[in-house]
């Protein structure tokens, strides 16, 4: 297999599959790249530590500060304690999250990556009444007004300036008076 066609499966294997979690992995977030494919994660239960990125993944797939990994701990590691199993996107997220295996500790982040929360359709907001357009009931009250006979001066005033202010056009060649 060329080096294109690895990183072309490796990239489409990330994008395109949900990861079923195994009783050894841990979900974890990523704080900061140490180089050298190693990475500082805070992990599920609350411990910082660096995990390394595996081959696979080096060249092919770019992580970012605060995305979501699945680490594989590490036995014989002092420094690097564990290996990135998976990389998770934001469907994976969501999708283990449904499952209710997802973490607690990150559950606000998961919350944010949400279709409600992207269309800000979260239950606990109110809208002002300001903000609603005019109910029906109002417009009906505005139509009784006028079929009263009251009327607004100010809309008078409004009439008569439109009247007689004539509007100047330079462009225009002006009509020769008579």
């Amino acid at each position: 297999m060329s080096a294109a066609t690895k990183k072309r499966y490796i990239t489409n294997k990330v994008g395109s599959e949900f990861y079923e979690l195994a009783e050894e992995d841990i979900i974890a977030q990523v704080r900061q790249s140490r180089g050298n494919n190693l990475h500082e994660v805070y992990d599920q239960n609350g411990d910082s530590y660096v995990v390394s990125m595996p081959t696979k993944f080096r060249k092919a797939v770019w992580l970012r500060r605060d995305q979501f990994v699945v680490v594989r701990p590490i036995a014989e590691g002092d420094k690097v304690k564990g290996e990135i199993e998976y990389i998770l996107d934001q469907e994976n997220v969501l999708y283990i999250r449904e499952l209710g295996k997802w973490p607690s500790c990150f559950e606000e982040q998961a919350l944010k990556m949400t279709r409600e929360s992207k269309r800000g359709n979260t239950n606990d907001q109110m809208i002002d009444d300001d903000m609603l357009p005019p109910s029906e009931s109002e417009e009906e009250d505005d139509e009784s007004e006028e079929e009263e006979g009251t009327y607004d001066e100010d809309e008078d005033v409004d009439d008569e300036d439109e009247e007689e202010f004539d509007t100047y056009n330079p462009n225009r060649m002006q009509a020769p008076s008579k």
